[in-house]
């Protein structure tokens, strides 16, 4: 028997005359100590139909019309306010995408978290505030009991992240939606929240429902993938059969997309973008970086497209002076240092910023020739 069960279920926008159908009849299970991967792109209506699981459609103008949700085998689509509080946050916790709009802003950490505690499991003020400090140490708070007397505001975007896991996890609900839970944060910590929601499956029998668009998330933490476009599942699976062998188009358009998932004609590897393999042999002798520093250097001087010191040398006297700013290049025995790009604006460059470059003319071997670029104010 499935934990969670959505069926058929439509939601509806209705302004005056104006009606919109934008969750069409769209059916989910999730089982218990399972971990479910709703992707899509934005828009396709991922958010809202959890935000109706939960009860809370962002407007009055949303309804549910259509289907029903179980939980447990108990229909709560359409529970009264009141049994739904008691839902929330007992038996189904939700870590919000933007934390910033759902933490109060005047109201402690901590005590956020306690308030649940007091709520749903019965603590006193005292030991929910024990718990709270307790809770926001496994999400990976530094210093808890100082860190639970501050305010949302005080914390960067990814402590809030944290913050809103750990009021989502106080009071150990039975079903964890987590809508982008990694957004805010870099990709170390992306990888320890994963880790530890994955620690949390396998603890407390947690069942996760995880909306991200990122798949190589999916693809290393679900265990089945439900594909979302324009409000309707597209696609569900098992997670390595989905990947490998996608049916719908808008799937296989989505792996596709995605580097590090191989697609169809790729023969399971990731794809990369190849390197044409001229170039790949002169970068790996050296050529390409010396040459690019000796046209930068001229084309900055000249105001176009420039070309060796060696080259502009070769071809004569005028021409050569003409290409290098009416400078002539001469031989060093040390190589150049460019001290001055006077036409780009630039000044003088600190002794550890001088480039030096070896712009050996092909026939002459034997010599070294550099150049030197002189201010033309």
């Amino acid at each position: 028997m499935s934990l969670l069960a959505i069926r058929d279920l439509e939601i509806r926008f209705r302004d005056g005359t104006e009606e919109r159908l934008l969750i069409d009849r769209v059916s989910l299970e999730l089982k218990k100590g399972e971990i479910l991967g709703l992707v899509g792109e934005s828009g396709s209506g991922k958010s809202l139909l959890c935000r109706a699981v939960m009860g809370l459609l962002p407007s009055r103008k949303l309804s549910v019309t259509k289907g029903h949700v179980s939980l447990a085998g108990r229909d709560i689509t359409r529970l009264p306010e009141r049994e739904m509080l008691d839902i929330r946050g007992r038996r189904i916790g939700m870590i919000f995408q933007n934390p910033t709009s759902h933490l109060d802003p005047v109201m402690r950490i901590g005590d956020q978290i306690a308030e649940g505690l007091c709520r749903h499991r019965g603590l006193p003020r005292a030991a929910a505030r024990e718990e709270a400090v307790t809770i926001l140490r496994q999400v990976g708070f530094t210093d808890p009991p100082r860190q639970a007397r501050m305010y949302a505001h005080e914390f960067s975007g990814g402590m809030r992240q944290r913050a809103m896991i750990a009021v989502a996890l106080a009071c150990d609900p039975d079903i964890l939606i987590a809508d982008e839970p990694t957004t805010a944060l870099d990709v170390t910590i992306q990888a320890q929240i994963l880790r530890q929601l994955a620690d949390l499956r396998e603890s407390r029998g947690l069942s996760i429902i995880l909306i991200t668009h990122d798949l190589g998330v999916v693809a290393q933490t679900c265990d089945r993938i439900a594909v979302m476009r324009d409000g309707r599942i597209v696609e569900e699976g098992e997670k390595r059969r989905l990947l490998a062998a996608p049916q719908h188009p808008y799937t296989q358009a989505l792996i596709a997309s995605h580097p590090s998932l191989p697609h169809e004609g790729s023969g399971g590897r990731a794809l990369s973008a190849p390197q044409p393999p001229a170039d790949r042999d002169r970068r790996s002798r050296g050529e390409l970086p010396r040459r690019r520093i000796a046209l930068g250097a001229a084309a900055l001087q000249g105001g176009g497209r420039g070309e060796p010191a060696h080259r502009a040398r070769r071809d004569g006297g005028d021409r050569g002076r003409e290409r290098l700013g009416q400078e002539h290049a001469r031989p060093h025995a040390s190589g150049a240092s460019a001290r001055h790009l006077g036409s780009c604006g630039l000044r003088r460059l600190g002794a550890d910023a001088r480039t030096r470059t070896d712009a050996r003319p092909a026939a002459a071997r034997g010599r070294r020739w550099c150049f030197r670029i002189r201010s033309t104010r």
